[in-house]
């Protein structure tokens, strides 16, 4: 998708703001019968500086879902020309921002892709699937932002016990701790609780000096990085002085009942079996809990996770649910998902060799021991 832009409007390609939605009259009414189209729609200065985003990275965005469009924008009007399929595509693309836009969205270039496929599959409308914010904080709402983010949320609104299962940059924990401090704030539980298993990421630390809570401090702190983005800084430690809000390793939950409290546990792909048993059994009246993990970053010594062995104990009980992100519900640098993928790939090839090198020497084995036939006199 080409972009032009007229020299008076060269200082910004046009703010796009809040005016009516794209008028598709001005599409070609013969687009279906023509190898090529035309379309043409206003869009309000405020809303247009947002769709377009700093240095114009968004539209450069959109260009690439649809290369063989041309996107001319002139003042308040955006021009689109090319193959009439795309040309459609790319207008509904458009719109769907601009809603997003009005909806107090705050665009990314994940939104953009994530809006491009959802059309493209007849998965809905991004402007609804994505604009539920679940916070405002800053001035910035939290809200998912892909298909699988979404369905992740709507799981922990509907089930006791839901499972975030994914790779990293998939929102696992960040979107379950945006649940928390929602449910806090709206007073559907007392208290809020974070506990994460305190496991070395293949590298000893060492001793660490200071009191006991200085010393599992480094284990919790992506968790209190996230309290404090969400939340009043000020407000932070007076809600954990008062313990209406705790941090704490997965050690402390032993011998404990956790009532009207929402629960989450942070990379549980770290938890022995035994530990993931005692944590689970902890549930109390009126509490939800949240576990997240990646199954492909195990840090344990020994490799036996308790995630893994969960997803097929209780997979099939009522009011748990296991909710698997995958790659293209990364939300970070392009880049993190074609890492995942990458991986992910690898792995699976390390497997099937693994395998095919097991099965021959299965094979190997069980000829050795068959019984030589000799002849007999």
């Amino acid at each position: 998708m080409s972009t032009r832009t007229s020299s008076a409007a060269h200082c910004r390609k046009a703010p796009l703001a809040s005016s009516d939605l794209p008028d598709s009259a001005a599409t070609n009414e013969n687009a279906n019968s023509r190898a090529s189209a035309h379309a043409e729609f206003q869009v309000d200065g405020v809303a247009m500086v947002r769709l377009l985003g700093p240095q114009d990275r968004l539209l450069t965005t959109i260009e690439r879902q649809y290369p063989d469009v041309s996107l001319l924008v002139r003042g308040n009007q955006v021009t689109l020309d090319g193959p009439a399929e795309q040309v459609r595509a790319a207008q509904r693309l458009v719109q769907e921002l601009i809603l997003l836009v009005r909806n107090g969205a705050d665009l990314g270039q994940s939104d953009v892709t994530t809006s491009a496929r959802i059309l493209d599959r007849n998965q809905g409308s991004p402007a609804e699937v994505l604009s539920q914010a679940i916070l405002t904080s800053k001035g910035k709402s939290i809200r998912p932002k892909t298909l699988g983010q979404k369905a992740y949320v709507d799981a922990i609104d509907l089930n006791t016990i839901t499972f975030g299962i994914g790779p990293a940059g998939t929102g696992k924990t960040y979107l379950a701790m945006a649940k928390a401090v929602q449910a806090l704030q709206r007073k559907e539980v007392e208290r809020i609780i974070l506990t994460r298993p305190a496991v070395e990421a293949g590298e000893r630390l060492g001793f660490l000096p200071g009191t006991l809570s200085d010393k599992i401090d480094p284990y919790l702190r992506p968790l209190y990085d996230a309290l404090n983005e969400m939340m009043d800084p000020d407000m932070v430690p007076k809600l954990l002085a008062a313990g209406t809000i705790e941090v704490a390793p997965l050690a402390y939950m032993r011998g404990r009942t956790l009532n009207n409290a929402f629960v989450v546990l942070d990379e549980a792909q770290n938890t022995t079996p035994e530990q993931m048993k005692m944590f689970l059994t902890r549930l109390g009246f009126g509490t939800r809990m949240v576990i997240t993990g990646d199954v492909t970053q195990i840090d344990l010594p020994g490799g036996a996770s308790g995630l893994q062995l969960v997803t097929r104990v209780l997979d099939e009980i009522p009011d748990i649910h296991f909710a698997r992100l995958t790659s293209e519900d990364v939300v970070r640098h392009s880049l993190v998902g074609r890492i995942v993928d990458a991986y992910t790939k690898y792995d699976a090839e390390r497997q099937l060799r693994q395998y095919e090198r097991t099965q021959a020497d299965t094979d190997g084995a069980n000829r050795s021991e068959r019984p030589k036939r000799g002849w007999r006199g």
